[in-house]
């Protein structure tokens, strides 16, 4: 008889957390060995309790689940990651790949996907949403945003002017419509607001 599969499951609801403690103790396959709260908490219950797949929810307090999946893998290069997230944009689930996750799940299809995505990726297999694979594929020519790009981006989607943003930042504003030009150019947008609108689409922005 083989061993059931040892799971790791981190998310910042609780809620979360016990709904699929639940639906995995239903499944004689596999077993919930330990539980975390944030990222940081999920590498150090990684390092304890070296489950066979640990569930990562994408945004977490303390450390987010892509860098706990980099941190994990950089010292455990065969563990097997499956990211979970509410949030549909190509975005997330890119940097989710490129950090070495193996899956990638939507939390409203965990009801009916999140047993044989466990089992699947246990077997060695990727997985990823086809709805997700379409908006990486739709997108893997364009330029990734750049770090400050995102942050010009998160400050003109709470409404702030140039200038604003400029002070926030502590940069120039000609530096500002420079990266505001940038950002258009990459999202394809036609104006800030519609920008913004991408950004959450695709996952840039909450």
């Amino acid at each position: 008889m083989t061993s059931p599969i040892k799971v790791l499951c981190a998310d910042d609801h609780p809620i979360m957390r016990d709904g699929i403690a639940f639906a995995l103790q239903a499944d004689p396959d596999m077993t919930i060995v330990a539980e975390a709260a944030n990222g940081c908490e999920a590498v150090d219950a990684y390092k304890q309790y070296r489950p066979d797949v640990t569930l990562m929810d994408l945004r977490m307090p303390e450390m987010n689940g892509i860098d706990a999946t980099a941190a994990i893998l950089k010292e455990f290069p065969l563990a097997r990651i499956i990211i979970l997230t509410t949030y549909a944009g190509d975005v997330g689930a890119s940097r989710a790949f490129k950090s070495g996750a193996r899956g990638y799940l939507l939390k409203d299809t965990l009801r009916t996907e999140l047993i044989s995505t466990i089992k699947k990726i246990h077997a060695g297999h990727k997985h990823i949403p086809p709805e997700i694979a379409g908006g990486i594929a739709a997108h893997v020519r364009n330029d990734d945003l750049t770090v400050r790009e995102i942050e010009v981006l998160q400050l003109i989607g709470t409404g702030n002017s140039n200038k604003a943003v400029a002070d926030s930042l502590t940069i120039s504003e000609d530096t500002v419509k420079g990266h505001v030009r940038n950002i258009l150019a990459k999202l394809r947008a036609n104006d800030r607001t519609h920008a913004v609108m991408i950004g959450l689409e695709r996952g840039y922005l909450e």
